[in-house]
């Protein structure tokens, strides 16, 4: 579902980036008041992980469209909301930077649609009040699906309204919603599904990882922290480095949506802004589409993968530094 900067015109991409950037730093205040260093490397193999699934496509049957994860409320259900935003917006730069996937202008308008409905709406008003009392596998699957349903479908919704208030006539909004909303309830529910499974995982092998659960309420875990976090890796690695070569080759939910009521999954757009953007992504763009330039090697898409999953790890933990993520100081201790 990301968007790219023709759909979106300045004046609207602007003030999403405002709306972006006042929640990140909301974000950022709320996690350096947090004492648990333990989560800086939850962040960095989590934020890989999401960035590898999101390159597998899978195949909506009967649609000829395809969707892939967003993420934001497994992030955030590991993380919490706020740390979880934090390492949806690595991921989301780092695709858009370094691959081209999801116009630079169109940035914080893909912020908000994919990883600020997640993580904040998923958390705080479903997983959390499910979880209140301690978490099962049961509530773990409930909480997946409803949370992941919900809020792609708000976010699908939030493209509509933005090319609307963008102006964007090839996208008629009651055509367009109509199209979006649809084909985004059966993304979310496949995305439910996989979120409900990786969590299961997590709750099965180290369950105090899982945010919001009630405190003294998780039982003992069967893999240890560090062995955890090298399953979760090495799941990231499989997933960016191989399944990505079997992904799908259908347009995912946006661009079948815009076909079926443009005729198009590529509108233009002209102005100054535009130019720049673009310009800005052509040069930071190493691995434009995950692949290799003027090059359809499959190796192209192994190597984008692994190189994308590290550079997300090393943008997430590198950040928690430099911003003193989860380091704040024990006061009962001075």
């Amino acid at each position: 579902m990301h968007m790219a900067d023709a759909l979106v015109a300045p004046a609207v991409a602007g003030t999403m980036y405002v709306l972006s950037t006042g929640a990140a730093g909301v974000s950022v205040k709320k996690v350096r008041e947090e004492n648990d260093p333990k989560k800086i490397p939850v962040m960095g193999v989590m934020g890989a992980f999401v960035f590898a699934t999101q390159m597998l496509n899978f195949t909506i049957p009967g649609t000829g469209s395809s969707g892939h994860l967003c993420g934001g409320m497994m992030l955030s259900a590991m993380l919490g909301p706020c740390a979880g935003f934090l390492t949806m917006i690595g991921v989301l730069l780092v695709q858009c930077l370094l691959f081209a996937d999801g116009g630079l202008l169109a940035l914080g308008c893909n912020i908000w649609n994919m990883a600020f409905y997640g993580c904040f709406v998923g958390a705080l008003l479903i997983w959390k009040p499910i979880m209140k009392k301690g978490a099962t596998r049961a509530k773990i699957i409930l909480a997946s699906i409803l949370g992941c349903v919900l809020t792609l479908q708000m976010g699908a919704f939030s493209v509509t309204l933005e090319t609307l208030l963008s102006g964007v006539t090839e996208l008629p909004f009651s055509v367009f919603v109509a199209t979006m909303q649809p084909i985004h309830l059966a993304i979310g529910l496949v995305e439910g599904l996989i979120t409900a499974a990786v969590l299961v995982f997590v709750h099965e092998a180290r369950p105090e990882l899982l945010w919001g659960i009630g405190e003294g309420k998780a039982k003992e875990g069967k893999l240890s922290f560090k062995g955890t976090i090298v399953a979760l890796a090495v799941a990231a690695a499989i997933c960016g480095g191989a399944i990505s070569l079997f992904a799908s080759s259908f347009p995912d939910g946006l661009e079948w949506s815009m076909e079926q009521v443009a005729g198009t999954s590529e509108l233009e757009a002209e102005g100054g802004a535009y130019e720049t953007a673009a310009g800005i992504q052509e040069t930071t763009s190493l691995l434009p589409d995950y692949a290799f330039k003027d090059s359809e090697s499959a190796v192209g898409t192994s190597f984008s993968g692994i190189v994308g999953a590290l550079v997300v790890v090393g943008v997430c933990v590198g950040a928690s530094y430099a911003f003193r993520f989860f380091r704040k100081k024990d006061k009962s201790a001075t």
